[in-house]
């Protein structure tokens, strides 16, 4: 009888040919997966939710996330606090995944009461000699960088954090995301491993032919391209688009706003993330169909409506930020093959419904394009498990990022002894 052995993640991922897919055992396998959620959402920073997730004291925001379950949860000081959903007691979950509000945390099983600052305020039958100090909630570490709420699950946490706050905090100042309400929140779960939706999201490769929404506040050039044999018309229309940016860019930094990018995603970075001030094709306001604003009341104090797209990426999230909304999608892994996707639309505090912003257009580009994303994740993981499966060639000129991410995947693992 022959038997087969099956590589290890390590040996499938350095097997991987420069500039090609990964191997699909990769995006298949039980064993691998339960790797990438201990070493990637457990610890490294991952995003988790807004602030608005959670505005007033008392606010309750629970995530699961693999085997681990975490409660956000505003205090009375109106500081986030996180802390993991285990009761100090016997490990009852203390709350179950979604939003509520609470005057204290109690457990439904003894009932042992915790404060919103995790303390533990009241546990019966305990006796004399019981301490309450020694049994507050096990602290998550946090990290609120405008309205992203970043957590790790792990013991020492990356901290390169500091380097995406710093980058950040004064990118997403001028819009004062923290006072801001989630307008419309959506979830899909796609039927694909969560490094197909990163990937995927990577590039953008697939756009014209596939999110006709989203194109339509995309410069073409942005997308990537090969210039091998252009037209003369198209020169003279890639010529234009530069000068497009750098007039946009001088507008913008005349006015104080940071434009250039920041990319810390090679291999010697821990927290990964991008992040860049786009030029919007149109009208230039906002990824709409029409290009203007969705929103008429601004983020903070803002006057001008053609701030272009502040864009973040991380290893599992994308951020837009515009004049007038942000919309903020993040990522968990459910299985190998299932991945949810977490969309929140935010606008101005104060924004009203109706009278400000209409939730269709505010969100018509961004549901369009995730569902159309969820479907190539799930015919590409669909692929990928097929025995006649081989990875091919990325293309240089548009897909790098992708290129880019399985050699920061690869680097990871190595770091993490894998």
């Amino acid at each position: 009888m022959i038997t087969t052995v099956a590589k290890s993640q390590q040996e499938l991922v350095t097997a991987r040919t420069p500039g090609h897919g990964m191997h699909g055992a990769l995006f298949g396998r039980q064993d691998i997966f339960d790797s990438d959620v201990d070493i990637f959402f457990t610890r490294h920073w991952i995003l988790v939710g807004v602030t608005a997730d959670i505005p007033e004291p008392g606010d309750v925001s629970t995530i699961d996330i693999g085997k681990s379950s975490i409660i956000l949860v505003r205090d009375d000081d109106e500081q986030v606090q996180a802390f993991r959903n285990v009761c100090r007691h016997r490990g009852a979950r203390l709350k179950q995944a979604g939003k509520s509000t609470v005057g204290m945390l109690v457990c439904p099983y003894h009932q042992w009461t915790y404060d919103l600052d995790g303390s533990l305020k009241h546990a019966a039958h305990m006796g004399k000699d019981f301490d309450p100090t020694c049994k507050s909630l096990t602290r998550v570490h946090t990290k609120v960088v405008g309205t992203h709420v970043f957590v790790c699950l792990g013991d020492q946490p990356p901290e390169d954090i500091a380097y995406l706050e710093q980058t950040m905090a004064p990118r997403l100042a001028p819009y004062n995301l923290t006072y801001s309400k989630i307008a419309y929140e959506a979830e899909i779960i796609e039927d694909g491993n969560w490094k197909l939706v990163i990937e995927n999201n990577r590039e953008c490769y697939h756009c014209s032919a596939t999110h006709p929404e989203l194109t339509a506040s995309f410069l073409p050039e942005d997308f990537g391209f090969c210039a091998e044999g252009l037209s003369e018309e198209s020169l003279q229309a890639l010529d234009e688009y530069e000068e497009r940016n750098a007039a946009a860019k001088r507008s913008w930094e005349r006015d104080g706003f940071i434009c250039d990018a920041v990319e810390h995603l090679d291999t010697d970075a821990v927290t990964q993330f991008r992040t860049q001030r786009l030029v919007i094709a149109g009208n230039g306001e906002s990824q709409t169909l029409d290009t203007r604003v969705a929103c008429t009341r601004l983020f903070g104090d803002l006057t001008r409506r053609d701030l272009g797209d502040v864009h973040l990426w991380t290893h599992n999230s994308w951020t837009h930020v515009m004049s007038d909304h942000a919309v903020i999608s993040y990522i968990i892994p459910l299985a190998p093959d299932k991945t949810l996707v977490r969309t929140k639309w935010l606008v101005h505090a104060d924004a009203i419904e109706g009278v400000d912003y209409d939730i269709e257009k505010l969100t018509e580009v961004w549901k369009a394009t995730n569902q159309q994303d969820a479907n190539l994740v799930a015919i590409t993981h669909s692929g990928t498990q097929d025995p006649g499966y081989s990875p091919g060639p990325f293309s240089a000129f548009t897909e790098s990022y992708v290129d880019q991410f399985s050699r920061w995947y690869a680097a990871r693992l190595a770091a993490q002894g894998v």
